[in-house]
């Protein structure tokens, strides 16, 4: 997954309350030049149709819903995910090795095989909400020993933040993807993110994928503000 490879970087999140929201957004986006991503709201309202509508449309899916429960249960729910036609899926790295394991054999044979990737550390906690919870050594510490343990545990990449993209990718390679959301063009609004950087930061760093929300539908023409942070994107990969 060598981030300079990589011609569609973007990923346009659809962090709606409803369907029709989502599409009309989608209506003004080209599947050739980003991904779009649905999370947790979004599927909890509108269901399996929100992605099979979207891939009808020749959008690429990366399904965010962080599956995080027994390992039995996080396959299975990998399963069903696959066959929706998702392109992207995640879990949290927190469940273990055995749950991140049992994913991964769950998707091993399925046709189309999504890329199966694992959250670290949400990008809103810094070291005190970390320490709160009981974790100790800070962000960065956690990160790195969970990425690990993703690689290990034989998952495609992990989500990360900005922050930790140079170390994760010197320590494990062009071929692991880090799919970074946090990601903010130049005078855009941080709104709730903490540990933030620009597209083109992000892609200088060794990002694979940018996770963009907020500031794509945001703007005036959503089309135009991809093609921007896609030619950021382009930039800093050559650079």
């Amino acid at each position: 997954m060598n981030p300079k490879q990589n011609s569609k970087p973007l990923i346009v999140a659809l962090d709606y309350p409803a369907l029709d929201d989502a599409l009309a957004l989608a209506d003004r986006l080209d599947p050739q030049a980003c991904r779009v991503k649905i999370g947790k709201e979004l599927f909890t309202r509108a269901g399996p149709q929100a992605v099979s509508t979207l891939v009808a449309r020749g959008f690429e899916v990366f399904l965010d819903l962080k599956f995080h429960d027994i390992p039995n249960t996080v396959a299975g729910a990998c399963r069903a995910a696959a066959d929706l036609g998702c392109w992207m899926l995640n879990v949290h790295a927190g469940g273990g090795r055995a749950m991140m394991e049992a994913a991964v054999a769950a998707l091993d044979g399925a046709p189309g095989r999504p890329l199966l990737i694992a959250v670290t550390v949400l990008t809103s906690l810094d070291d005190a909400a970390l320490g709160e919870v009981g974790v100790g050594g800070g962000v960065a510490g956690q990160v790195e020993r969970l990425a690990a343990l993703t690689r290990a545990s034989g998952l495609d990449g992990v989500v990360c933040s900005p922050l930790e993209i140079a170390p994760l990718r010197a320590r494990l390679g062009d071929a692991f993807a880090l799919v970074t959301p946090g990601v903010r063009p130049a005078g855009a609004s941080v709104d709730d993110q903490i540990r933030i950087a620009t597209p083109g930061s992000a892609m200088a760093a060794g990002a694979s994928f940018l996770v963009v929300g907020r500031p794509v539908p945001r703007a005036a023409d959503p089309a135009a503000a991809v093609a921007a942070i896609n030619d950021e994107c382009r930039k800093a990969a050559s650079a």
